[in-house]
């Protein structure tokens, strides 16, 4: 009996000893993406291909979970301690609060950033998104706000392009009130604060060649390029040229009510499948200046990744991000699935996009804003700010209240907001 103790002993310690610290452990790299389905499709393909190889620890990812926002469900999670290893969908200003919460690893200070870089040709939007000299978030796409026109309807109102200065949408909306066909343009998004993502900031970019709408921690926009923005809406509101009170549940552009508005590359696939005649319509404008030179610049929507200071896997999750984003084909292949364009600065000169851009001149047309679509300003409290601004958009609408006294309240409103 004795014997036999013995050699079960033995046995159980010859088990453990090839679970040894070389053999790795089974503990897989977590992710979390937007809840989108399309991303899901793009994540399922990269993530399968990853794990085929054996040498690699799995990744398993699942879509952010539902809360009132993404940013929430985050915060949740850190607070409980369920936090993944890297997640997507993360805009700047969350970011910057998740920065400076200490929550975020530095990519900076990874073995092969400054490759991975170069690599991608992504140094100025990477740039873009450095807190304190930190590289918490590399993004994943940028996609230009601009707007989109029905050239159909542009052509019954005798124009044969698309709108680029003030004046010619102030004609445009004259001849359409003579020929009582309704709104020129959506020119404001919505009454939500991230709205303004869509309305306010890419107009000001537009008129102040990209100056920051927030700087030093104080609103910067009290300016002539902020008069000249609100000076345009208020036309558009006082003429009765648009609406701040168009239904969500229908498109006005789709269904003709307007001629003009913003709409994303994810309205794209939209739009192929509940109004493919309008699509074939559909030609691409920047926002609209007082002198309409080319090249204005825009907001850049974009979304980027980040990886958890608290991740027990660091090295192998920067290993799998590494692999995503050192090879063209997965942004080739994102670019197919969401019409978003990658955050790269060679999308229109690397041959691997060629072939797709010249079959989606609509994409290709918003790729060519990239190099000059600008990101959200970098705060922690974009929420607050954003909502000043939507109260300021309103007190023009409803109120008429003088422009000069409206950017400035909100101004003042943000500093507070800011601390200053």
């Amino acid at each position: 009996m004795k014997k036999m103790k013995l050699a079960a002993i033995a046995g159980i310690t010859l088990f453990l000893s090839g679970c040894g610290p070389e053999e790795k452990d089974q503990t897989s790299i977590k992710m979390w993406i937007a809840p989108n389905v399309t991303q899901e499709v793009y994540w399922g393909e990269v993530v399968k291909e990853w794990n085929s190889n054996p040498a690699n620890r799995k990744v398993e990812f699942t879509p952010i979970p539902a809360a009132g926002s993404s940013e929430e469900a985050i915060m949740n999670a850190l607070a409980s301690g369920t936090e993944p290893d890297i997640s997507t969908n993360i805009f700047i200003g969350f970011a910057k609060q998740l920065s400076e919460l200490k929550q975020l690893n530095d990519y900076a200070k990874m073995p092969g950033f400054q490759e991975l870089v170069e690599t991608r040709h992504m140094g100025k939007a990477v740039a873009s998104w450095q807190f304190e000299g930190q590289q918490n978030v590399i993004p994943i796409y940028i996609s230009p706000v601009v707007y989109w026109w029905r050239s159909d309807l542009l052509a019954e109102q005798g124009f044969d392009h698309v709108p680029a200065t003030y004046d010619e949408i102030y004609t445009l909306s004259e001849r359409m009130t003579q020929n009582q066909k309704g709104y020129s343009l959506q020119i404001t998004s919505g009454k939500n604060w991230w709205d303004r993502w869509f309305d306010f900031i890419p107009l000001y970019y537009a008129a102040s060649q990209g100056s920051p709408y927030i700087e030093s921690h104080k609103a910067s926009f009290d300016n002539e390029a902020g008069q000249q923005t609100l000076t345009f809406l208020n036309k558009m509101f006082a003429n009765k040229w648009t609406s701040y009170d168009f239904s969500a549940a229908d498109d006005p552009l789709a269904a003709g009510s307007v001629l003009g508005a913003v709409r994303g590359p994810w309205d794209i696939d939209r739009y192929q499948k509940q109004f493919p005649e309008v699509l074939k319509t559909i030609r691409i404008g920047p926002m609209p200046t007082l002198t309409g030179e080319p090249g204005v610049a825009t907001m850049a929507d974009s979304k980027g990744i980040v990886m958890f200071s608290t991740s027990k896997v660091q090295a192998d999750a920067w290993k799998f991000i590494q692999w995503v984003y050192s090879d063209p084909k997965h942004d080739r292949r994102w670019l197919e699935l969401t019409g978003m364009p990658p955050a790269r600065e060679d999308l229109q000169s690397n041959p691997i996009f060629e072939e797709y851009l010249q079959q989606h001149p609509l994409v290709n047309a918003i790729v060519s804003y990239v190099p000059k679509a600008v990101p959200p300003a970098p705060v922690t409290k974009t929420v607050e700010v954003q909502r000043t601004m939507t109260q300021m958009i309103e007190k023009l609408v409803f109120k008429n209240s003088p422009i000069p006294e409206v950017i400035q309240a909100s101004s003042q409103e943000i500093d507070k907001t800011l601390g200053q």
